[in-house]
């Protein structure tokens, strides 16, 4: 969750994932802190290879959000049981290098129709998509752990 805060009954420390209220606060809070850790890694390991982010769930509209508007190139997302986030125009996905986008047969949060829709968006928007539909649910699987190292393999030889 990108947000942590004390459960009341429990005093344990939980997190939350974005809400409606000051969403745009929210969003460009979370794109700075994206481009200050990127800038950071990138500082301390200079031409360490391909850029990837990578998202799940309700975490893959930041990944796109943080990719497209990342002043670095981003070679690639990764992206697990989560939509692209309809914001994003077909220029803003456009300078996203390549994508692998993953769905579980049997999840009931990230449809087939969002699927389909989301793969024929980032095509129009030029780029490379290779889309893994796998037996499973709402989760980040074996098939997908398969196919992201695959996938991140052929980043780095691009």
């Amino acid at each position: 969750g990108l947000h942590r805060f004390y459960q009341r009954r429990t005093n344990e420390v939980v997190a939350s994932w974005m809400t409606r209220q000051d969403r745009d606060l929210a969003i460009a809070d979370n794109l700075d802190y994206v481009s200050s850790v990127v800038d950071a890694v990138s500082g301390e390991w200079p031409g360490s290879g391909p850029l990837v982010f990578t998202g799940f769930s309700q975490g893959v509209a930041m990944t796109f959000r943080a990719a497209a508007a990342s002043p670095r190139t981003v070679d690639a997302v990764v992206s697990v049981g989560g939509d692209v986030p309809p914001e994003l125009d077909a220029a803003a996905l456009g300078r996203i290098a390549r994508v692998l986008i993953c769905r579980g047969a049997a999840d009931a949060w990230y449809t087939t129709a969002k699927f389909d829709a989301d793969i024929g968006r980032l095509r129009v928007a030029g780029v490379a998509v290779t889309p893994l539909a796998f037996d499973g649910g709402h989760e980040w699987s074996e098939p997908v752990i398969r196919a992201a190292g695959a996938f991140l393999e052929q980043a780095w030889r691009a």
